[in-house]
């Protein structure tokens, strides 16, 4: 048998800066996920460690590191606690990467609920390190990623319920993922820098979108609706998009009409 992968990317090109995933039936008769690169494919099973592999017998290797933590911590109450080894970073960062790929794989094939495992599954692990790590260089490498993983899992989480029309709920969870990146922020002293975070203006702004959404549905109280219409007022001004303007002055006279007795 061949093992030439060029009959298997025919018909799929690999194009940059786009994430092009699929799911095939794997030779054992279980679905894996293929996501194109440039240089080929990457193919990764959809439950477990993404390569398929059982580290020292553990699920991955946060598991296996998450029972030495607890062991050690068990056996020396009064020691030194738990900490990672170099070689351990290593090995938990290459890890991370893996579910990465695989998390991007599932929020492009709208596999939302496996996205929202993954990317928490990766948000364990950035406590994990920052409990355990020998320093602050190890913590850094794998936490300067925590409000993009907050961003993904709050949209993983909370599309499904937009799409089914829960906006309220979704509401919820949004406000939960904006209040974790701020809390990063102020964790780091970067408050000052919250208007440059990408991920924060992403889930903001998608909080705006929704909650009018929500408001239109009876799901919403209208006085939180207005503050939200009067920013996207000041963008429109801002940007001279007068039609957009006149629109939203029209809602927010609305909305406050309707609020009055």
């Amino acid at each position: 048998m061949s093992k030439d992968i060029t009959r298997i990317l025919e018909g799929w090109d690999y194009e940059v800066g786009e994430v092009s995933a699929r799911i095939v039936r794997g030779d054992d008769g279980r679905e894996k996920i293929q996501l194109r690169v440039d240089m080929g494919l990457l193919q990764m099973e959809i439950d477990g460690r993404p390569d398929g592999t059982r580290p020292e017998g553990a699920e991955s290797w946060l598991d296996y590191y998450i029972r030495q933590q607890q062991a050690h911590d068990a056996a020396n109450p009064d020691s030194a606690p738990f900490q990672l080894s170099d070689e351990a970073c290593f090995q938990l960062w290459r890890e991370g990467v893996q579910y990465y790929h695989r998390y991007l794989s599932f929020w492009h094939l709208k596999r939302y609920d496996l996205c929202a495992r993954d990317t928490e599954r990766n948000l364990r692990l950035f406590a994990f390190v920052r409990a355990h790590a020998r320093d602050d260089r190890h913590r850094w490498q794998f936490d300067q990623w925590r409000p993009y993983v907050v961003m993904m899992h709050t949209r993983a989480v909370a599309t499904p319920m937009v799409e089914r029309g829960d906006l309220s709920e979704a509401l919820r969870v949004i406000d939960a993922g904006i209040e974790e990146i701020r809390d990063f922020l102020d964790e780091y002293d970067l408050s000052e820098r919250a208007d440059q975070c990408a991920e924060l203006i992403s889930l903001e702004q998608w909080r705006e979108e929704v909650l009018v959404a929500a408001h239109r549905m009876g799901q919403a109280h209208p006085t939180a609706t207005v503050e939200v219409l009067r920013r996207q007022l000041q963008r429109a001004v801002a940007e001279e998009r007068f039609e957009d303007a006149a629109a939203l002055r029209d809602e927010i006279r609305r909305l406050r009409q309707s609020e009055e007795p």
